[in-house]
């Protein structure tokens, strides 16, 4: 899905994303590590954590959409699917643990063939 989609004004908002991800701005908060207030009072929407786990979400979730044939299905992925390699972590708890790159290069060393 397009950048567009999910912002408003340059900024990402967890509105806008939660709408296309058919859930709430607090369940959007708590799969990327955030405090639910995080994304409630607007000072905090645009701080510069927010909205790096909120662009982190967005880019893993542009990667395999492609993948999975929609953003719901990705988001499914995203919150549910073990990683190999990663002790069973999900690319959530990944995010939620600030390794959001390390899901990135994964995603690309798989669609580069590296893991099966």
């Amino acid at each position: 899905m397009a950048l567009a989609h999910y912002a408003e004004g340059g900024v990402f908002e967890p509105r806008k994303i939660a709408a296309v991800l058919r859930t709430t701005s607090e369940e959007v908060a708590a799969s990327v590590g955030l405090a639910k207030d995080a994304l409630q009072r607007r000072t905090r929407i645009h701080s510069d954590k927010t909205q790096r786990r909120l662009r982190e979400l967005v880019e893993i979730l542009n990667k395999v959409e492609p993948r999975f044939g929609s953003e719901l299905m990705a988001y499914a992925w995203f919150r549910s699917e073990p990683l190999p390699g990663f002790d069973g972590r999900t690319a959530m708890q990944l995010v939620q643990e600030g390794k959001a790159q390390q899901v990135l290069e994964y995603i690309d060393a798989v669609d580069a063939g590296v893991y099966a």
